[in-house]
């Protein structure tokens, strides 16, 4: 577990008791600062450093520190995914995790005294998120801010809801019943176009020396990162394109998988992927996530194979699909354009856009 930690002047007093608590308790800090006092330095630098941490899955979660623990919590809250909330004694720190799944704990070096630390912290890591009603509404949050879900220090996975309105605006005509199979397939690919310059946002750059027409500079270049798709047949194959189209370079492998008309579960039939998927970052292509079982099983497929590090990117996911997933792979991002209500009786999600291999290559 790693715990991103970040103070200006006001929070000082408490830095040596919340480093100490870490080491405590063997887990690793990621350091912001300040490391000395710096009465002219501003919270919100320190909040934003250990917010975008948190909220690009460097750290599990993060402690903020400043005077009050107010400025820090309302700075962190800015950044996508991040619910940071002032928490200066322990019955505040257990109910902002058991309601908000707190990633971020902020405390105030004015109201909490350093031998206090320990007590909230515990409280605020021990304290089980309950889930059901407090869930469906911090996914309304999510929702209406296109964010991240269900970061926590239990649970690495995240849940990334993209909201940028080009994608709200495809995913609208996409759905409608009218959508002819060629719009169906255009617009699947540009979706998933779209959702790739989020989902890579985090791969890592070095620099590189370019000459201009005027003069040389130091410039940047994806790190020699290997990226492997791996679309679930056959809807997946919808969103290929769309992800080739920014990322030419990655190997793409296939599984084939049907679903049992009476069980609903899935059922293997084919499976190819690259040689050297144990060292490539793995983009898992289902558009739909419902009952999870799809999905689940796929990334299963690729763990017995070597597969280490892998993503699952849907275009539409029902809570069933996503709790799931995260009760058979914790560690797994799960990237998204739209949460839905439910899933039928059919195993469809409601409301949905029906069966998407059937539209996306005319079959129904």
């Amino acid at each position: 577990m790693k715990i991103a930690l970040g103070c200006d002047h006001a929070g000082y007093n408490l830095r040596e008791a919340v480093l100490k608590f870490l080491s405590s308790k063997n887990i690793d800090c990621l350091d912001f600062g300040s490391k000395e006092f710096l009465s002219e330095d501003d919270y919100p630098d320190a909040a934003f450093k250990v917010a975008y941490s948190v909220s690009e899955n460097e750290a599990d979660a993060g402690i903020l520190l400043c005077g009050t623990g107010f400025g820090v919590a309302i700075s962190a809250n800015k950044i996508n995914g991040i619910r940071a909330m002032a928490c200066n004694n322990i019955e505040s720190a257990k109910s902002a995790k058991r309601h908000l799944n707190l990633n971020v704990i902020t405390m105030g070096g004015r109201f909490v005294k350093p031998e206090e630390v320990e007590g909230i912290l515990n409280a605020w890591l021990d304290t089980p998120f309950e889930g059901g009603r407090h869930l469906r509404r911090i996914n309304k949050i999510a929702l209406k801010e296109g964010s991240t879900l269900n970061a926590s220090p239990e649970n690495n996975g995240r849940v990334v809801i993209f909201n940028h309105p080009l994608i709200q605006h495809k995913l609208g005509i996409i759905r409608d019943i009218n959508t002819s199979a060629k719009q169906f397939r255009e617009l699947l690919h540009e979706i998933a176009a779209l959702m790739v310059y989020e989902i890579t946002r985090t791969l890592p750059l070095t620099e590189k020396e370019v000459e201009t027409p005027f003069a040389k500079i130091k410039a940047y270049t994806i790190e020699g990162k290997k990226l492997a798709i791996v679309p679930v047949l056959r809807a997946g194959l919808g969103m290929v394109d769309g992800f080739l189209d920014l990322i030419p370079n990655a190997k793409v492998g296939h599984i084939g998988l049907y679903r049992d008309p009476v069980s609903l579960e899935p059922v293997e039939y084919y499976c190819k992927l690259p040689f050297d998927i144990e060292d490539r970052d793995i983009f898992i292509l289902d558009p739909m996530l419902a009952t999870g079982g799809s999905s689940a099983t796929a990334i299963n497929m690729i763990k017995k194979r070597g597969g280490k590090k892998i993503s699952l990117v849907c275009m539409i996911a029902a809570p069933d699909g996503v709790e799931r997933v995260h009760k058979e792979h914790p560690e797994v991002d799960i990237f998204i354009a739209a949460l839905d209500s439910h899933i039928n009786d059919q195993g469809y999600i409601v409301p949905g856009l029906g069966d998407t291999g059937d539209r996306l290559f005319g079959t129904k």
